[in-house]
């Protein structure tokens, strides 16, 4: 009787089997390996491109539908096609130019004094301090502050009758019966104030940062030549702080241009207020307030939301050629 091996009757697999699936495993990992490569970088940037799109983009060209035709807070489900009606509508109201004349003045004078005010301020914060860490976070706290707690305290401070400003005038002898807020000049100073207050701080962080990026040898070549500390911030500091100095004034223009809290609450946000009783401190964002939320024509405010991103083009253009005029004269 014929015995017969275990193996004997089984299958075996073809020679060479084993070899060409390992072989197939390596080509698909290797392709594995090169989608990752190149798709990996598109999949890091996909949520800001996505949070953008949603929140960014959509937003800017529904109101630019918006700004074409006729849409009613009261119905909004209907719409009227008027093509650029409503910005012709705008561009020929008196009370937008005059929107536009207080957001650059008021732009002007709180922008210029605070990030001189800054510059100063870190400069002395680059010095070593006892408790520098304590003096840095007090410059901030301002800036932690809710734009409506500080409007609402500089509210009581600048009231006409009563308020802590024209008390501490009175004291000194001075005239106290100032109306901060309806007077053209004195409501653009008291709201350029409370922006002064909150965003000094900030600003004073960032130029403080980039202050100790300058490397010290510049210093110490700048001292060995003579060169007195004034001197050296002239020439070294102020210098090196270029690119940092343009970036926070295109910082504070976009948000010169949206000053909407401050103005608002200036007279603690009473109905009627808004933006003064003869427009002495209505700035373009409470403009298209008015015209949205007060008087629900939603087509004229969409096109005033167009026209402010227009003007921020503009300006930003006016920095940049500033900006390489200034490179080109100190590179000669």
């Amino acid at each position: 009787m014929a015995t017969t091996t275990p193996t004997q009757g089984a299958y075996s697999p073809p020679p060479g089997g084993s070899g060409t699936a390992s072989k197939e495993r390596s080509a698909w990992r290797s392709r594995l390996w090169r989608f990752d490569d190149k798709a990996s970088p598109y999949a890091y940037i996909a949520p800001f491109f996505l949070i953008f799109g949603a929140f960014g983009l959509y937003p800017l060209l529904y109101t630019g539908w918006i700004a074409l035709h006729r849409v009613e807070m009261t119905s909004l489900d209907q719409s009227e096609w008027v093509g650029f009606e409503n910005f012709t509508r705008i561009l020929q109201d008196s009370e937008f130019w005059t929107a536009v004349s207080n957001t650059f003045v008021i732009g002007v004078i709180s922008t210029v004094p605070q990030l001189l005010v800054a510059l100063g301020l870190a400069h002395l914060l680059n010095y070593k301090l006892r408790a520098s860490t304590f003096w840095r976070t007090l410059i901030l706290t301002p800036y932690a502050t809710s734009v409506a707690t500080a409007a609402l305290v500089f509210a009581l401070v600048f009231r006409a009758d009563g308020g802590m400003l024209n008390w501490v005038l009175h004291f000194f002898g001075a005239p106290s019966d100032t109306d901060w807020g309806n007077g053209h000049w004195t409501s653009k100073i008291a709201i350029s104030i409370i922006v002064i207050w909150r965003w000094t701080g900030y600003n004073a962080l960032i130029y403080l940062a980039a202050m100790q990026a300058v490397p010290t040898d510049l210093y110490e070549a700048a001292s060995i030549d003579g060169a007195t500390r004034w001197q050296q911030f002239r020439k070294v500091t102020i210098p090196s702080l270029r690119p940092t100095i343009l970036f926070t004034i295109v910082i504070s223009t976009i948000g010169s241009m949206q000053l909407f809290g401050e103005p608002l609450l200036l007279q603690g946000g009473t109905l009627g207020a808004v933006g003064g009783s003869d427009h002495q401190y209505e700035t373009l964002s409470i403009y298209l307030y008015n015209y949205g939320w007060k008087l629900g024509h939603l087509g004229p405010a969409a096109a005033v939301a167009w026209a402010m991103l227009v003007l921020l083009l503009l300006i930003a253009l006016i920095n940049w050629i500033i900006s390489r005029f200034v490179r080109k004269s100190a590179a000669v």
